[in-house]
């Protein structure tokens, strides 16, 4: 019965998000995009305690993908339309489509790339790119901002997020065994990071100013990685 703990904690990803698309359904984007950052947690509990608990199997591996489509790739996808991209016609349909898509994508290269790739992330997580989508959405509701207001703005920096998913762009993935990191990409991801939570001055800020800057950090030491091993 091992096994059950570790279940629970990937069922409750999905069911959080399922709470959030019902939430976005009823139009509380701010609940919807809690319930994002709720299966966040809920996702990154199931791995360690079926580790801790020595519980791992194939059916949980599955699982894990499975609610992962669900609470980062579709209910964010749903949050961005209903939240934004509606007022853009088949643009942005296409946003929300190709980002779920993407998301499905990333993770069943993920899936297969299990035993190939080590020590880094190929494309930004699914759960970091559903992430920017519900922490921007927090902070806009905090911050009165429409973003439509803005033009294509928000419908082609979802297509981005969407594309960075499915790139070939390294990012960390904390576990100390990874690419080179550089200290010109330490020191940009910090100026953003601090340049975020100044202007927003807001736990929402915070939030957004954690995924954007991994989601940057990751473009920029890539680029330095590529121009690097290209003089050598």
């Amino acid at each position: 019965m091992k096994w059950l703990l570790p279940n629970a904690c990937t069922a409750a990803n999905l069911f959080f998000g399922m709470l959030s698309i019902l939430s976005t359904y009823e139009g509380n984007f701010f609940n919807a995009s809690i319930f994002i950052l709720l299966a966040l947690i809920a996702d990154g509990m199931d791995g360690r305690v079926a580790r801790a608990l020595n519980a791992a199997s194939e059916l949980g591996k599955e699982m894990d993908s499975l609610c992962d489509l669900g609470s980062f790739g579709i209910a964010p996808a749903f949050l961005a339309y209903a939240f934004c991209m509606n007022n853009f016609g088949l643009l942005g349909k296409a946003a929300a489509i190709i980002f779920a898509l993407c998301g499905m994508w990333r993770l069943a290269r993920f899936n297969v790339n299990t035993n190939v790739v080590h020590g880094f992330f190929m494309g930004l997580a699914i759960p970091a790119g559903g992430c920017i989508v519900a922490t921007t959405t927090l902070l806009f509701l905090e911050m009165g901002i429409k973003p439509e207001n803005f033009g294509l703005v928000y419908p082609i920096t979802v297509i981005i997020v969407a594309y960075l998913m499915v790139s070939h762009v390294h990012y960390p993935d904390f576990k100390g065994d990874g690419e080179k990191i550089f200290l010109v990409s330490k020191i940009c991801a910090a100026a953003l990071f601090a340049g975020i939570i100044f202007l927003t001055q807001s736990w929402q800020g915070v939030l957004t100013a954690i995924f954007a800057t991994y989601a940057v950090f990751g473009i920029i030491n890539s680029l330095i990685a590529l121009m690097t091993r290209d003089k050598l």
